[in-house]
């Protein structure tokens, strides 16, 4: 099969794998979307092998505002040329757990930029973007190996100060964060624990079942 290189080539592609049974499955999963191609996520992932990495095209696929070509743009996308106001453009303009988590894995958490990204979007009060900051140093914190100790126990106060966020989306990124600083190794595995306590005990709804959480699997291992 011929590589795919042009937008119009990329969603004739996706076209022809268009499935039914994927559009129907998201809403079990809780996705709203309603401009959709209806492709699975090995599928999407197929068609990323097929295409040249390219942040021109990543963001062509990014602006015809299609929920696939969005999870697509995350993995043709170039961590090392993308800027950071694009970033700051998806993570806004992002409406669904599964385009977050595909650009916070796929692709924010390789940029020369997320630290800094992290920290801009936790304040930020719309639930994706501060999605986008924990899910991103929950990605971080599983894909690079050769990260310091010290940034991650840095940013364990943005987890304890932003725990009272009950939104779903939210509570959940943050609490994806703190287990998987927790699962790096043993010294993290013990300031992740101190973590997860004190936002037990701030005794909101979203901070007991974060800490609550986070606490049965690190102390498991």
């Amino acid at each position: 099969m011929a590589d795919l290189s042009t937008l119009k080539e990329i969603l004739a592609e996706m076209r022809t794998l268009a499935n039914p049974a994927a559009r129907e499955s998201m809403t079990r999963f809780g996705i709203q979307a309603e401009n959709v191609i209806g492709l699975s996520v090995p599928q999407i992932r197929l068609v990323a092998r097929r295409t040249s990495r390219s942040q021109q095209v990543a963001e062509q696929l990014w602006d015809t505002g299609i929920h696939d070509a969005r999870i697509l743009a995350s993995l043709v996308a170039d961590p090392d040329a993308i800027s950071p106001e694009t970033m700051d453009k998806w993570a806004q303009e992002t409406d669904s757990w599964d385009i977050c988590d595909a650009c916070c894995g796929n692709l924010f958490d390789r940029t020369p930029h997320a630290w800094r990204k992290i920290r801009q979007w936790a304040p930020d009060e719309r639930e994706f973007v501060r999605r986008a900051a924990f899910a991103t140093l929950a990605t971080i914190a599983a894909h690079d190996k050769k990260a310091p100790d010290s940034l991650f126990i840095a940013a364990l106060p943005l987890i304890e100060k932003y725990a009272f966020d009950d939104r779903n989306f939210a509570r959940k990124g943050i609490n994806w964060a703190l287990r998987n600083i927790g699962k790096r190794n043993p010294v993290l595995r013990k300031a992740a624990i101190a973590c997860a306590e004190r936002v037990r005990d701030q005794n909101s709804k979203s901070s007991r079942w974060i800490g609550t959480d986070a606490l049965r699997e690190l102390k498991r291992r």
